[in-house]
C-alpha cells in the first residue's frame, strides 16, 4: 500500500474497532502508532490504516497540512492522540458527521475520559487542575505552566480521581475539561506527579512500562436525536499488567 508520505508500506498496523456504523468508526489506536503522517518519515500511520480499509474516507473532512507543509487526506480522523498514548479514537465516515462531532471537539463538550499512572501518591483522592498553559521558551516541543511560558497562557483545567495508589504511584481518572496540547502531561507534571515514563517531560520508566503511561479510556459524544453516544477502549495489556504491581 501506498502511505500519506508518499512511500510504500506492505504493513497495515493492527487496529481494533470499537464501535461502527454507517456514520462513525471508532477505534482502539495502538500506543506507539502515528496518527497522521509528518510529511517526512515513512512508518505506517492510522490515517494508512483507515484509507486502506475504508477508501472512500479519503475526502472526508477535507485535507490538512502536515508538518512538513504538504497536503494530505484527513480521512474522517476527528482528533489526535500522541504516538504513545493509546485508547479511544473517533473517525467520521461522511462530512454531516465529521462536522457534527468537530463542532463538539471545538467546544470542548465531548466528554473524554482517560487513565494514567504517575509517580507518587496524591495527597487528595480527587480535585480540579486549574493551570493556565503556554509553549515553553527554552524548548518548543514541550508546554509549561511556569514563568518558562512564552506567549499567552491559555486557560486549563483538568480533574482527577484516584482510582489506585501504593509504593509510591498513583492510577488516575483524569477528566480534561479543555483540550490544550500535552495537558494532562503539563498538569500533572506541575503539581509533582509526573505521568510514568513521559519522556519528554522528565520522568522514568518503571512498573515494567516502556511508553507513556496514558490511556485513553473513554469518549462521551452528543448523538442525533437528543442521544448521547458512549465508546470505550479496554487498558492495553502493558497497563493491566502495570495496575497488578501496585498494592491491593
Amino acid at each position: 500500500m501506498a502511505n500519506a508520505n508518499g512511500g510504500s508500506e506492505n504493513r497495515l498496523p493492527v487496529v481494533a474497532v470499537l464501535y461502527e456504523d454507517e456514520h462513525l468508526l471508532a477505534v482502539d489506536k495502538p500506543a506507539g502508532l502515528v496518527v497522521h503522517a509528518d510529511g517526512r518519515t515513512k512508518e505506517p500511520t492510522l490515517s494508512d490504516w483507515v484509507l486502506e480499509k475504508y477508501p472512500k474516507q479519503k475526502d472526508v473532512g477535507g485535507m490538512h497540512t502536515l508538518d512538513s507543509g504538504r497536503y494530505a487526506p484527513r480521512a474522517g480522523i476527528l482528533h489526535r492522540l500522541d504516538r504513545e498514548t493509546s485508547g479511544v479514537l473517533l473517525i467520521a465516515k461522511d462530512d454531516e458527521t465529521f462536522y457534527f462531532l468537530q463542532r463538539q471537539f471545538l467546544d470542548h463538550s465531548i466528554e473524554k475520559t482517560y487513565n494514567a499512572f504517575v509517580a507518587g501518591e496524591l495527597e487528595k483522592k480527587e480535585g480540579l487542575i486549574e493551570l493556565p498553559i503556554g509553549r515553553s521558551r527554552s524548548d518548543f516541543r514541550r508546554w509549561t505552566t511556569g514563568d518558562d511560558a512564552r506567549g499567552t497562557l491559555r486557560k486549563a483545567e483538568t480533574a482527577y480521581r484516584v482510582l489506585k495508589h501504593g509504593g509510591g504511584f498513583s492510577f488516575l481518572e483524569l477528566k480534561p475539561k479543555t483540550g490544550r496540547t500535552h495537558q494532562l502531561r503539563v498538569h500533572l507534571k506541575a503539581i509533582g506527579h509526573p505521568i510514568v515514563c513521559d519522556k519528554r517531560y522528565g520522568s522514568v520508566c518503571v512498573l515494567g512500562l516502556e511508553r507513556l503511561a496514558l490511556h485513553a479510556a473513554k469518549l462521551t459524544v452528543e448523538w442525533p436525536k437528543g442521544r448521547r453516544l458512549t465508546v470505550e477502549a479496554p487498558p492495553p495489556k502493558d497497563l493491566a499488567e502495570a495496575l497488578k504491581e501496585l498494592p491491593a
